[in-house]
């Protein structure tokens, strides 16, 4: 489902091609119909928003808030294991599940990015991605709530990945989510460590399909 794609497109660091297939996404989005009306306009609402920034504004923007808040980490697992070996194991388990649909992600490439996991849904039937989606839901959220919380237009994109769900986010996953990885993260000290690992960042090429590309 392009959908996922365009999504995973939108959480993906701004670059020149990226803002030169946006005026594609409307069309693609209201032709597969997978999102709510109310939902659907909103993400419009964003594309106009990032369509109209300039490069480095937009830019500067994603930084802001993704990189220099471990808070808002896209990483699925920070928020679930924190820095606990679990997350390591988890991630060994997801890269595996790839393998077996035939994605091969790079060795310093982290499987829990969020851009890559919708990437990949893209790729596997609706049904089976909307329920592989229902298991990190809670996650999406969580970060839909603390952009929510930070007037950030970013939060639309978030809901709409939300809602593409097999079945809503239980409430203490929520809270759970939200206490793992709290504004008090966003400290110099874990930034530094966070910054210490290469980001995985996806962008768009001239036409909606989506290539991965290095940060």
């Amino acid at each position: 489902m392009k959908t996922f794609r365009i999504l995973s497109a939108l959480l993906c660091y701004p670059e020149a091609p990226l803002l030169a297939a946006l005026p594609d996404f409307p069309d693609i989005l209201l032709a597969e119909n997978a999102l709510p009306a109310p939902l659907r306009q909103r993400l419009f609402d964003f594309i106009d928003d990032l369509g109209a920034q300039p490069l480095l504004d937009a830019q500067e923007r994603y930084v802001a808030l993704f990189d220099r808040n471990r808070s808002l980490s896209l990483h699925i697992y920070e928020h679930v294991h924190g820095e606990s070996r679990d997350r390591g194991q988890a991630m060994v388990r997801l890269a595996e599940m790839y393998r077996l649909h035939g994605l091969v992600i790079g060795a310093a490439e982290l499987p829990d990015y969020l851009p890559l996991f919708l990437e990949f849904l893209s790729n596997v039937p609706d049904r089976a991605a909307r329920s592989l989606l229902a298991d990190a839901v809670h996650v999406v959220a969580a970060l839909e709530a603390k952009l929510r919380d930070r007037n950030s237009p970013y939060a639309a994109v978030l809901a709409a990945v939300a809602a593409l769900a097999a079945r809503p986010a239980a409430e203490h996953l929520v809270n759970e989510a939200l206490a793992t990885l709290p504004e008090a993260a966003d400290d110099f000290a874990t930034l530094d460590r966070q910054w210490t690992d290469e980001a995985v960042r996806f962008a768009a090429n001239d036409t909606p399909e989506l290539a991965a590309c290095k940060g």
